[in-house]
């Protein structure tokens, strides 16, 4: 169990590392990955509801402090995010990558619009085909591009976890 909340500490520091600097050099159409919201949904498609919605807290609070206009909007997505995905590892199989992909898409999709209702529209600006075609369409091509192999890592790392503790 706390190999489990290390590992989750360490996978979330180094997806806000690697977005903020290396993905940032490799940004393109003005965009970056958005690798936490890709690790909110890894670890709410695996381990269930609970880990979602910690784990969006954690990751959201990070950006909060970060690069957030208000302490909590982030990680208010983040969570419900992490809350919605956590409902599909009791419907659906866990070896199947489309669904992730499509999760991943989805999720970004999300915190696009979340995004721009909380910081533009609450501001007068209406613009919502510009931004979904300059921000949020890149954004989410990027993200599941990037998010399959950042899955299939974490699931590695989760599998190896679970067997190294079956073993003890």
């Amino acid at each position: 169990m706390i190999r489990r909340k290390l590992l989750s500490i360490l996978v979330i520091l180094f997806a806000f590392l690697l977005q903020t600097t290396v993905f940032r050099s490799l940004e393109l159409a003005d965009v970056v990955p958005n690798l936490l919201l890709v690790v909110t949904v890894s670890y709410a498609y695996i381990r269930g509801r609970t880990s979602g919605i910690i784990t969006g807290f954690f990751c959201g609070l990070i950006l909060d402090m970060m690069y957030g206009s208000v302490i909590g909007l982030y990680a208010f997505i983040f969570m419900t995010v992490g809350f919605i995905i956590g409902f599909c590892p009791k419907i659906y199989f866990r070896e199947n990558l489309l669904l992730p992909t499509v999760l991943i898409a989805i999720s970004d999709l999300l915190y696009g619009v979340f995004y721009y209702i909380t910081e533009f529209l609450m501001r007068g600006r209406l613009h919502f085909g510009f931004f979904f075609l300059h921000r949020i369409l890149p954004e989410m091509v990027y993200t599941v591009i990037i998010g399959i192999v950042f899955f299939r890592i974490l699931a590695s790392l989760e599998k190896l976890v679970i067997t190294r503790r079956k073993e003890e």
